[in-house]
Formats: structure tokens, sequence, C-alpha cells
């Protein structure tokens, strides 16, 4: 069983993760640029790395949580794959596009970095409860060797098979979730233009059939107009639409109704709201037709 693993980065869903893995039994050291985040976590028996490249050094397998790609190139290529012995599965967690997940396997496979692409669903309460769901592709046996730390971060962990499904699978259902939070915004705002109370028609939508987990999470947002800590920020939403939506034009397909969220995301993060969780679209106007791509 493998013992010692690091964690590279820890916004909500890294520093969940960490939790997951301690309270599992792992030797577990973390690393983040904003040192301070890893405050509780060395409170909670977590060992701080000074740098990305030592901490990843140190393990056996590496969990790696990051915002988007280019910070996948300067993190690991930049700083950690030299560090990294021969062997070690790094669990990428970070939503890239399938074209880029391949690519990196590829870059990663003269190293001997065995890299798993990870897919998770949940939130960060589920990552430090070790409640999320993971899909993962890449060579099974790197999957069956990190089998027990996966299982440690998530109570489903399926094998999808090659590289990119993984990623596929992620953007296909961020994909759904952004659409569907710029949907309950409109909802939220035309019930409010006829005079509803927006509580009182969240309340309503919430105890019918259109209730959902993710509905009711991002519901319970614009209910209370409080959209941080984030679960999912505004500006991740944006980026990973624009992910979905750049895959599609190679494959000549059309993302109407993914376009047009990725708009509505658009106009919040240029209103300053990147930070704020994607619920917050219900209170940002958005004018019709505006393009901020």
């Amino acid at each position: 069983m493998t013992k010692q693993v690091s964690v590279i980065g820890l916004g909500g869903m890294g520093a969940g993760m960490a939790r997951a893995l301690l309270a599992a039994g792992y030797d577990v050291t973390v690393f983040n640029r904003t040192r301070k985040r890893a405050d509780a976590l060395v409170a909670a028996g977590a060992t701080a790395a000074p740098s990305a490249a030592e901490a990843g050094e140190r393990a056996d397998a590496v969990v790696l949580s990051l915002a988007d790609e280019p910070a996948v190139d300067e993190v690991l290529f930049g700083e950690l794959v030299w560090r990294l012995r021969p062997g070690t599965v790094l669990l990428d967690t970070t939503t890239v596009s399938p074209s880029y997940a391949r690519g990196t396997a590829t870059r990663l496979a003269a190293s001997g970095v065995r890299r798993l692409e990870t897919c998770v669903l949940g939130n960060p309460d589920m990552a430090a409860a070790g409640k999320l769901r993971l899909f993962v592709s890449g060579e099974q046996a790197a999957y069956d060797d990190a089998h027990d730390v996966l299982a440690a971060l998530g109570q489903e962990v399926r094998h999808l098979g090659a590289a990119g499904r993984a990623s596929a699978l992620k953007l296909s259902l961020n994909l759904l979730l952004g659409i569907q939070t710029a949907g309950l915004a409109e909802a939220t705002a035309f019930a409010e233009a006829a005079g509803l109370d927006r509580e009182l028609m969240l309340e309503i939508l919430l105890g019918s059939g259109w209730r959902s987990p993710v509905l009711g999470f991002r519901a319970e947002y614009m209910r209370r107009r409080v959209y941080r800590p984030a679960a999912f920020r505004t500006a991740l939403m944006r980026k990973d639409l624009e992910l979905a939506l750049e895959q599609a034009e190679a494959h000549g397909l059309p993302l109407p109704l993914c376009r047009q969220a990725a708009e509505r995301y658009a106009t919040a993060v240029a209103a300053g709201r990147a930070d704020d969780d994607a619920a917050v679209v219900a209170d940002v106007p958005h004018e019709a037709g505006e393009d901020h791509s």
C-alpha cells in the first residue's frame, strides 16, 4: 500500500483531498504557492514542503489539483517532473481538455512518471470526507498501483481506459452544470421581474420535481446572495466551458447553449466576480448577445 502521498495545489478540492488522505492514515506532504493555505493541514498532521519539487520527490504518489492548463505546464513541467522518481503515479485532478491530457501523458512517458487523468465529482466538503466520485484514465498498471489512494478519496472509483476519456467526461458534466446554473439564474430573474420573491421561488423549486443536488447547491448560494467561499469559481466555470467549445469546434460540433452560458460567466468575470461561486450569475446583469471571447 502506498503510504507517502503529496498534494500540490490547496484550493477547496485539493485541501479537502489532503484531509481525506490524512484521515485514511497516509503520510501527507502538501504544497501551495500561497503558503498560508497549508497551515490548517499542517495543524492536522501534514508536512509542508517549501516547493512543489520538494513535495514531489518525497512521494510515491502525487495528487495535482491546479486551476488550468498553464498552471500544469508551469508546475508540472517547470518544476516537478525533474524531481519525481520513475514509477511515481501522478493523479492529475486538474480539469483540462482531452487533447491536452493526451499530450501531457506523452510528454511524461520518457520520464517514467505515470499520469492518471483523474476526473473528480463532488464539492470541497465531499473531498474532505473522502466521498468524491473518481473517474480515471491511464494505464491499467498505474491505476492498480494507485487504487488504495483513489479509494481513500472517493466513494466510487472507476477506470475509463485510455488518456483523454476522463477529461472528456469532466468537461461534459461541467458543460451541463454551467448551462443548468445559468438556466436557474434566468428562471430566478424571470420570477423576480414578475414580482415573485426570490426565496419563495427557490423554495418551491427545491420542493418540486425539478430539484436536484446540483441545482439545490447553487440555489442556496442564490437564496443567500452570498457567493463565497466558492465551491466552483466563476473563472473556472468560464474556463471549462471555453475548453468544451474549443474541443467541440475541432469535431465540427456546434454547442449553442454552451456558448451562451460561457458568455454569461464571462460577463460575471468582467464584472469582478471571478472568485465568486458560479451561482453569482443570478446577480450579474447580462446583456443579450454580449461576447467576451
